[in-house]
């Protein structure tokens, strides 16, 4: 007895939204990692690990992203941490002065 195809392949919705998370939430959780990264160390070091571990971190990102069940999780899960570590930036910031 063959398979039933509704169980076989995932809906469009739920194939775009593990692309769209494993594109552009990994790429915005490399960067703002990075970018949190750099106010603990020398900026010029972060930048130059940014080209090759960035590729690596944002690649594996992108491979969880698509073996994951649901996208929506995942996408909850990058945006979560991107919004960590753009808090470690923000909160990180020079006092303007007056």
């Amino acid at each position: 007895m063959p398979a039933n195809k509704k169980y076989l392949t995932p809906t469009f919705l739920h194939r775009f939204s593990r692309i769209t998370a494993g594109f552009l939430g990994g790429y915005l959780v490399t960067v703002s990692f990075f970018l949190a990264f750099s106010f603990y160390f020398e900026k010029v070091s972060v930048l130059f690990t940014l080209v090759y571990g960035g590729f690596l971190l944002w690649v594996s990102l992108m491979i969880i992203a698509f073996i994951a069940k649901s996208g929506w999780k995942i996408w909850g899960i990058y945006l979560l941490l991107t919004l960590c570590f753009s808090a470690i930036v923000y909160l990180n910031q020079p006092s303007p002065s007056l």
